[in-house]
């Protein structure tokens, strides 16, 4: 009933929310995305998506038939590896980066952890500037990490989303005061997005807090020590959206293969594509 083609390219239109950007991903035609999609509302009988000209989003039944999905292409991965004989070995050095340590990220590689027992999987989770940098100088094989920003276009896309300022509820900023900025320290791409909006909005800011661990911060936000730029979709437990401040613009996560991709890192890449909604959901 479900075609495992057609649920693929479901879930990418459903972790970029664009026809088009998945059309890119999947390397087919816009066309065909939009049939794929069509067949499969045929097939369930339901909308999946509410689009418009500018916009696309999941429809109640959308959201339920991403469980759905990867459950049928998990399966159907299983099979195709069994009866194929093939068992990948070897070291695979994988980026993360830190906006993903409270996601279901860890389901992802606990799943490529079963699939593949003989890999030696080594998880670094930085920064996503660091990260980059790691991968540059060849010491990462596949990077999960925020792109640069506007105009970077490496890697494979995973997700898409707004950068939003959160801070503990009933936070305030005053606007004849420095905005007080708890951030990572350099060279994280959120802390740069940051201040060069502050800076072209012409808002006084200051460091309230700096730390390398995402942790930190939220303890810090949380207690009321200054506002933070964080992924609207990923915004932690006991921290809300604050108002009064510049518009922060979208944010892009995307895959990045190193100088020679592995059997390794192409099976993990595509068990993240796979599972890339659940990367804008809390554990």
């Amino acid at each position: 009933m479900y075609d495992p083609v057609q649920l693929r390219t479901f879930l990418t239109v459903a972790q970029t929310l664009s026809f088009t950007q998945a059309a890119a991903r999947l390397g087919v035609r816009q066309s065909t995305v939009s049939q794929h999609v069509r067949r499969l509302e045929e097939a369930t009988g339901r909308p999946l998506f509410a689009r418009d000209t500018h916009s696309v989003a999941l429809t109640e039944d959308g959201e339920a038939l991403l469980g759905f999905a990867r459950t049928i292409l998990e399966a159907h991965e299983r099979a195709a590896a069994f009866f194929t004989g093939t068992r990948l070995r070897g070291r695979l050095r994988f980026g993360a980066s830190e906006d993903f340590v409270l996601t279901r990220l860890p389901e992802i590689l606990e799943g490529f952890r079963h699939e593949h027992p003989e890999v030696d999987l080594e998880l670094s989770v930085e920064l996503s500037g660091t990260l980059h940098e790691r991968l540059d100088a060849g010491r990462l094989d596949l990077v999960l990490a925020k792109r640069r920003g506007p105009g970077d276009e490496r890697g494979r896309l995973v997700w898409r989303d707004r950068m939003v300022w959160i801070g503990a509820e009933g936070l305030r900023v005053d606007p004849e005061r420095p905005v007080p900025l708890i951030v990572f320290p350099p060279p994280g791409i959120t802390r740069a997005r940051a201040l060069e909006v502050l800076e072209r909005d012409g808002r006084a800011w200051r460091i309230a807090c700096t730390s390398g661990s995402l942790s930190g911060l939220i303890a810090a936000a949380r207690a009321g020590l200054g506002v933070m730029a964080h992924t609207r979709g990923l915004i932690p437990p006991g921290l809300v959206r604050v108002g009064g401040l510049p518009e922060l613009g979208p944010v892009e996560f995307a895959l990045l293969q190193g100088r020679r991709p592995t059997p390794a890192s192409e099976a993990l890449a595509a068990a993240v594509l796979a599972g890339g909604d659940r990367l804008s959901r809390p554990a």
